[in-house]
C-alpha cells in the first residue's frame, strides 16, 4: 500500500462506499505511520515516478551539469537498481553511487557504486528499437523499499532516470509464448557434431527462470558461426543465495528490456555462484544469436555472464567447470578447440579498437581484451587459463544432457559450502599457441 493510499483509505467512506474491515484500516494506519516516519527521518517521496511490468522510475531533475542528486526516499518495492539516461550513445562520463533502504530490516546500505562501463549494442534490433536509453550496470540489492542516488562527472547526460526493477511483480502472470524467429539462411551455420564436440550442460530454461516474452517484441537476429566466448560478470553484489538467481536473472531480463529499452536480455548464458546455468537471449542456445554483450564484437561471438562481482570475490570450482562446459559444447558445435586463438575484426570504435581494426583473441576470452572495462573482474580473468583448460578437457557426449524444469535443491544446499573464496588466480596454463589464425592485429590479449 503506498502512502497516498493509505491515507486515502483511512477517509470516512462516501454514499454507497462500503466501510473499511478493521483488518484493513489497522493496516492502512501502520502504513501511514510507518511511511510518515520515513518523512521525519528526512526521507522525501519520489516525484514524477512512473512504473511498468516491474520496473519503477523516478527521474532525477535536470539542472547542475556536473553533479546531481536524489535525497532519502520510500519507494515502491523492488530488488535490482540501476540508472538510465536519454541519449543511447552518451557515457556518463563520472560516478553514479546508491544507498539502498533493507525492506526486511529497515538498514540503509552503505554507499555503492553503479559500474558505467556499459554501452548500446552497435547493431541489431537492440539499437534501432524506440526508446532505447544509455545505462549503468544494474545492481542487486535483494528486497529493497528505499533508496538515495548521487551522479557526478565532467558533463553528465541529460534525462538521468532511477530504475526500480522489482522481478516479483507479476510473477503469477509470466507470459511464455515465444516470438518465432527469422529463418535461418543457408549463409548461417548451425550445430555440427564435429570431432570436438562436447556434452551439453544442463540449462535451465527461460520458461523456468520466468523470462516474460511477451516483452520481447522482435524475432532475433542471427549472425555466423560463433567463433568466440567471451566471459563477463553481472557485478553488484556476490550476498546473495542461488535460491535467488532466478530471480536475479529475471531482474537482469527486466533492466535490459524495459530499462535500457533493449529487445532481450543481452547474455547468452548466465551462472550463478553454485554453478546453475540459465538460459539467456532467446533464439536457440545452439544457434549463432546475436548478442548484445561485448560492444564492437557482438557479432559471431556468444557469451556467459557469471552473477556477482569477481573484482572483490575470487570464483569456486562450481562457476569454473559450468562457464568451461557452456563454452566447450557451443564453440564444439563449430568444431572449435576452446584453447586456439582466432581474429576477429571490430564493429565498432569503442574505445579500444577502431571500427574495422582486427585482432587476435583466445577462443574463451575476457570481455576486457575487446572493450576498456574490469569486466570479468580480475579474479574470474585469472581463472580464464584454466577454464580454457577445462573446456579443452569437457570430453565427447552422443546426447544432450536433460534440461531441468529449475535450480535442484542441490544447488540450493550446495550454496552454504561454496563460499567464494575458493583457489582464486590460478594459472594452468591452456596451450595458448594453438593458434590457426593469422594475427593481423594486435596479437593474444591478456590471459
Amino acid at each position: 500500500m503506498t502512502y497516498r493510499g493509505a491515507l486515502l483509505a483511512m477517509q470516512p467512506p462516501t454514499k454507497g462506499e462500503r466501510r473499511m474491515t478493521p483488518r484493513l484500516l489497522r493496516t492502512a494506519v501502520a502504513t501511514a505511520l510507518a511511511l510518515g516516519a520515513l518523512g521525519a527521518l528526512g526521507l522525501t517521496h519520489p516525484a514524477r515516478a512512473t512504473s511498468s511490468d516491474g520496473v519503477h522510475t523516478v527521474r532525477v531533475p535536470d539542472g547542475d551539469p556536473h553533479e546531481r542528486s536524489l535525497a532519502p526516499r520510500p519507494s515502491e518495492p523492488f530488488s535490482l537498481i540501476g540508472i538510465t539516461w536519454d541519449d543511447p550513445d552518451a557515457a556518463l562520463g563520472g560516478t553514479a553511487e546508491v544507498r539502498t533502504r533493507s525492506r526486511e530490516s529497515g538498514a540503509w546500505s552503505a554507499w555503492r557504486p553503479l559500474e558505467t562501463d556499459v554501452r548500446t549494442p552497435e547493431l541489431g534490433s537492440d539499437r534501432d528499437r524506440p526508446g532505447v536509453r544509455g545505462g549503468t550496470q544494474p545492481l542487486w540489492t535483494g528486497p529493497s523499499d528505499g533508496f538515495q542516488v548521487r551522479v557526478s562527472g565532467d558533463r553528465l547526460p541529460a534525462g538521468l532516470r532511477v530504475e526500480l526493477v522489482d522481478p516479483e511483480a507479476g510473477s503469477d502472470a509470466v507470459h511464455t509464448a515465444v516470438v518465432e524467429p527469422d529463418d535461418i539462411g543457408p549463409g548461417i551455420a548451425g550445430p555440427t557434431a564435429g570431432p570436438l564436440s562436447a556434452e551439453r550442460p544442463v540449462v535451465t530454461s527461460r520458461s523456468a527462470w520466468g523470462a516474460d516474452e511477451s516483452l520481447v517484441k522482435d524475432p532475433p537476429t542471427y549472425t555466423g558461426d560463433t567463433q568466440a566466448m567471451f566471459v563477463h560478470h553481472t557485478a553488484g553484489t556476490n550476498d546473495y543465495a542461488c535460491s535467488a538467481s532466478a530471480s536475479i536473472v529475471r531482474g537482469v531480463f527486466l533492466y535490459h528490456v524495459q530499462s535500457n529499452g533493449w529487445n532481450d536480455i543481452g547474455y547468452h548464458f548466465l551462472v550463478d555462484k553454485c554453478g546453475t546455468v540459465f538460459e539467456g537471449r532467446a533464439g536457440g542456445i545452439d544457434k549463432p544469436v546475436l548478442g548484445a554483450h561485448a560492444y564492437g564484437f557482438n557479432t559471431n561471438t556468444s557469451s556467459v555472464s557469471v552473477l556477482g562481482d569477481y573484482s572483490t570475490a575470487a570464483t569456486n570450482a562450481a562457476v569454473r567447470e559450468s562457464v568451461a562446459k557452456v563454452a566447450a559444447w557451443k564453440l564444439g558445435l563449430y568444431g572449435i578447440d576452446p584453447t586456439g586463438t582466432v581474429v576477429l575484426t571490430s564493429g565498432a570504435d569503442n574505445g579500444k579498437y577502431k571500427l574495422g581494426q582486427k585482432g587476435t583473441f583466445h577462443r574463451i576470452s575476457g570481455h576486457r581484451d575487446g572493450y576498456p572495462t574490469a569486466c570479468p573482474g580480475q579474479n574470474l580473468y585469472d581463472d580464464l587459463p584454466e577454464i580454457r583448460t577445462l573446456a579443452a578437457n569437457a570430453g565427447k557426449s552422443a546426447a544432450p544432457a536433460a534440461e531441468p524444469l529449475g535450480p535442484s535443491a542441490d544447488d540450493a544446499a550446495e550454496n552454504a559450502g561454496q563460499d567464494a573464496d575458493e583457489d582464486a588466480g590460478q594459472d594452468a596454463d591452456a596451450g595458448e599457441d594453438a593458434s590457426e589464425d593469422e594475427d593481423t592485429g594486435q596479437g593474444v590479449l591478456g590471459r
